[in-house]
């Protein structure tokens, strides 16, 4: 007995814990509608897709799918692996994708991702390992779509309330690691899955630490309490010392990501064109870089980013020209006895963007707007002005995956209970070239398109697009087996080993 106790507490001692944080409650851990970054990071560890990008960031691969072919241009097969079993031990198979689909084009499931298969015309089961998806019509996001995660039919068949339920908090997924704890404003444990596919992970537990304080997780990082973490421009560059670069390695890329001010343009006052060209003008996007990133950032042009097929590098940065934006204010009929004034909205849980919105005040003051400014928590700002749409502008920002779809954003039809439209932006001319774009299968052609695209809506300002900032990524020298790329460090995290 006591040699069993002596083995059970080396095992107890030799097993590894990867500290994270989040800065907010996750709001729901199911794939399907997880649509704030906590909640999409953290499900990401307990759920697969069928589809995945490699490394590269290039080619697409089988994740729960074995193989995929094309049959005809509006027909993929996929193959599916044999052996997945679902956390609670019952087989992974092809009715769970087919149950997937089902649920998140039913109409009790409130989320954005729905609009990514509008083009399916059906799912059908070959057999337990085959599925093949019918398109209504060539689509270019046809793989894509499938890296959404897939969900379990024998848990969630018979739940009559998807938003609602208890999966959402308590979720059992395929992916390499278990969900054993979530204690809100606290931490979240995740245990390695000894059943994953691939390989059970090698770093045994990961705790996310639920740390809303901006200043709080960076000094807890410095400490080497959190052992992965991304750092502000003013923090590397200002605020560490020789001792934390010896203790970990940093890893910088342009984010794929943007930051922007977004109108609400179901307001009237946002409504008039010389308005929001106007503030646009009266922005200095290079001394938001030089000021809040001290570099580690370029300035965001437009809806894709640089080195995407459909960025155009025709469009420039606009230039501050405060003449012009006070002209504009004046002909659209504000002065200095009657000025425009609206509200920006954000949150605190990017410790950037209270100090963004505050220059922004500060910038537009110089052509007589009054800006009011409404910080709130994360979930407190989901919930109160995001959700029901109850705001004048929001600061915020989007992480963009490698193939941007725009219908998310930018078409008509997006504009929904749920949907990424956040700004009821309605442009017949944007809605026709993203169906023509969405239509076609030849990747010139759907550049180009991507171009004239990003001209349109530059052109009408529903957003003024700021900023991309870089990643800074730093990682604990205790960690090896990280495997840098263009997408950041978590390429093959299962196979990381932590010392």
């Amino acid at each position: 007995m006591k040699l069993l106790l002596l083995l059970l507490q080396s095992v107890w001692l030799i097993a590894s814990t990867l500290h994270l944080n989040a800065s907010s409650n996750p709001a729901r851990l199911n794939p399907l509608i997880a649509t704030d970054l906590p909640s999409s990071s953290i499900a990401g560890f307990l759920f697969n897709s069928l589809v995945k990008y490699d490394e590269t960031g290039q080619k697409i691969i089988g994740d729960l799918a074995e193989s995929y072919r094309f049959v005809t241009p509006t027909l993929i097969e996929f193959k599916l692996r044999r052996g997945v079993k679902w956390h609670d031990g019952r087989a992974f198979s092809a009715h769970d994708v087919l149950f997937t689909y089902d649920l998140i084009k039913s109409p009790m499931t409130i989320t954005p991702y729905s609009s990514d298969f509008r083009v399916v015309k059906s799912v059908k089961v070959i057999d337990e390992y085959t599925l093949r998806v019918l398109y209504k019509k060539p689509y270019f996001k046809a793989l894509e779509v499938w890296m959404i995660g897939i969900v379990p039919r024998h848990i969630l068949s018979h739940e009559k309330d998807i938003m609602g339920s208890s999966f959402n908090t308590a979720p059992i997924g395929t992916g390499p690691y278990v969900l054993k704890k979530l204690e809100f404003s606290k931490q979240i444990v995740l245990e390695s899955n000894p059943s994953y596919f691939e390989h059970r992970p090698k770093i045994d537990k990961i705790v996310f630490h639920i740390i809303s304080d901006p200043m709080t997780r960076f000094l807890m990082l410095k400490s080497g309490e959190i052992d992965v973490d991304g750092l502000e421009p003013m923090q590397f560059e200002r605020q560490l010392d020789k001792s934390f670069h010896n203790r970990f390695t940093t890893l910088e890329l342009p984010s794929h990501s943007y930051t922007y001010l977004g109108f609400n343009l179901r307001l009237k006052k946002f409504q008039d064109p010389r308005v929001r060209e106007a503030l646009s003008l009266a922005i200095d996007r290079e001394a938001l870089i030089d000021v809040l990133f001290l570099r580690h950032a370029k300035v965001c042009t437009g809806p894709f980013l640089p080195g995407a097929k459909g960025f155009n590098d025709r469009v420039k940065v606009p230039k501050r020209n405060l003449a012009r934006a006070k002209e504009l204010l004046r002909t659209a009929g504000y002065s200095a006895e009657k000025p425009f004034e609206f509200e920006i909205a954000t949150s605190n849980s990017n410790a950037i963007r209270p100090y963004a919105a505050e220059i922004l005040q500060r910038q537009l003051l110089d052509v007589g707007v009054k800006v009011t400014l409404r910080v709130m928590e994360w979930q407190a700002f989901l919930n109160t002005v995001i959700a029901p749409r109850k705001f004048e502008t929001v600061l915020l920002g989007w992480s963009l995956s490698l193939t941007p779809d725009p219908y998310t954003l930018w078409h008509s039809e997006s504009d929904i209970s749920g949907g990424f439209n956040l700004v009821g932006y309605h442009s017949n001319k944007t809605d026709r070239l993203i169906e023509q774009m969405e239509r076609s299968t030849d990747p010139e052609k759907i550049a180009a398109l991507q171009r004239k695209i990003f001209a349109q809506i530059v052109g009408e300002n529903p957003y003024l697009f700021l900023v991309i900032p870089n990643q800074i990524n730093v990682y604990s020298r205790s960690i090896k087996g990280v495997k840098p790329t263009i997408n950041g460090i978590w390429e093959d995290y299962i196979k990381w080993e932590k010392k």
